[in-house]
């Protein structure tokens, strides 16, 4: 199946934005995500701005001193076009969410975000809230656990993904209890974004701040702290999605990807250590449920770990005691790969062997009958072999628009010197 470049397509209407990010955390593509958000404000109706880092020390803060430049560059912006948020208004509908992971069960506590997220869902209006999430889940499921009545008033893009291998106890209630919500779940389409192929396009990531970006505003200075300028922006294919085209129809070809419906989502028990002969598509949920000595600690305490290597650093993923001398952990793998990983624990006697897995690089993959049943509106990346690129699923259904993305966004750079 190919996809035919076509123009820009008009939106039927400017569409209700409220954005989950965990800017400020490890990964600070969210910043050149914020700053390209910010330089677009005039293109959506944003009703929240939630800082949600799963991990990282992501602060409301952060989102704050983004629009602190965004409010000295506004005057130039505004002799261009008009419908630009103010920045009194930004920081108001700028909140607190959860920091740090949920635990075992998906949910904890209500946060400041989780309940931004429930009172814009419920405000009277024809249109439904887009939700684009560009880190965990943590806060989307804790407003849905508060009020699921919202789950037929949201939308959800969400960069998954590393945010799934991070964030997989939200993903997981998320689709075992809102199976029937709106979701477009991405977790390879926006790698073509940033990759570095050039076979379609003429523009240059690496070169693009050199030429478009520099001396442009405080926002174009502040822009070549992330990456040294180089354009990642992996979150920003959420944004796009709602710039092209009629968003309710995730079929469609649009800067922000092209997507197809999927009936499960892959979901994996074992009740013990894997083993080379172990396989599954890469971002399955993936459950290891033991048993151990029964021990005096609350249900849903942290108390094991499985631990992997990654780029030679030791990255830990926490298990929880379920009562009853029973406990789980929830993995979640975000690439092709053979991943080698053991356990520690602080409970005296639960000995669990290390292991093996062997990851493959098509999702969803095959089913199996633990799987999560999905209703009709759940989209996820487009498995066809000739929409790949290089090894990233999906990828060209992004990755074929970049040059117009970015020649567009060329043009209010130039507002700015």
């Amino acid at each position: 199946m190919s996809i035919e470049l076509v123009a820009q397509q008009p939106i039927p209407q400017k569409p209700r934005v409220l954005i989950s990010t965990d800017i400020g955390g490890t990964d600070p593509d969210d910043n050149q995500s914020m700053a390209h958000l910010l330089m677009y404000g005039d293109r959506f109706h944003l009703e929240g701005l939630v800082s949600s880092p799963s991990y990282g020390k992501g602060s409301k803060a952060e989102i704050l001193r983004m629009i602190d430049l965004y409010e000295k560059d506004l005057p130039k912006i505004l002799k261009h076009s008009l419908g630009h948020p103010t920045p009194t208004y930004l920081r108001s509908i700028t909140k607190q969410g959860r920091k740090g992971n949920v635990p075992y069960k998906g949910f904890l506590t209500a946060t400041e975000g989780s309940n931004w997220i429930i009172k814009s869902a419920k405000k009277k209006s024809t249109q439904p809230l887009w939700v684009l999430v560009w880190g965990g889940l943590d806060d989307v499921a804790q407003a849905l656990h508060d009020a699921p009545e919202i789950q037929d008033k949201i939308r959800v893009y969400w960069i998954g993904g590393p945010n799934k291998k991070w964030g997989a106890n939200s993903y997981s209630y998320i689709a075992s209890h809102f199976p029937k919500l709106h979701f477009i779940e991405v977790n390879s389409s926006y790698y073509g974004f940033f990759s570095k192929s050039e076979s379609l396009d003429e523009i240059n990531p690496s070169k693009y701040y050199e030429k478009h970006i520099q001396g442009a505003g405080n926002l174009g200075k502040d822009f070549k702290n992330y990456y040294q300028g180089e354009i990642k922006m992996g979150d920003t294919p959420s944004l796009l999605y709602l710039m092209d085209g009629n968003p309710e129809n995730p079929a469609k070809a649009s800067w922000g990807g092209q997507f197809t419906p999927i009936s499960h989502s892959p979901r994996v028990i074992y009740d013990r250590s894997t083993t080379l002969s172990d396989t599954v598509a890469f971002c399955t949920l993936i459950e290891f449920h033991f048993k151990g000595p029964e021990i005096s600690i609350s249900k849903d305490s942290s108390c094991f770990w499985m631990e992997t290597v990654y780029k030679e650093n030791v990255q830990k993923w926490p298990g929880y005691y379920l009562g009853n001398g029973n406990y789980g952990l929830k993995y979640v793998p975000k690439q092709a790969e053979i991943i080698s990983y053991r356990f520690s624990s602080t409970v005296n006697g639960l000995n669990l062997a290390p292991g093996q897995l062997v990851v493959t690089n098509a999702w969803p993959g095959k089913k199996h009958p633990t799987d999560y049943q999905l209703g009709n509106h759940w989209y996820t990346d487009k498995p066809d072999l000739n929409l790949y690129e290089g090894k990233i699923q999906g990828g060209k259904t992004v990755h074929r628009w970049r040059e117009n993305v970015l020649n567009d966004w060329a043009k209010r750079w130039e507002w700015l010197q």
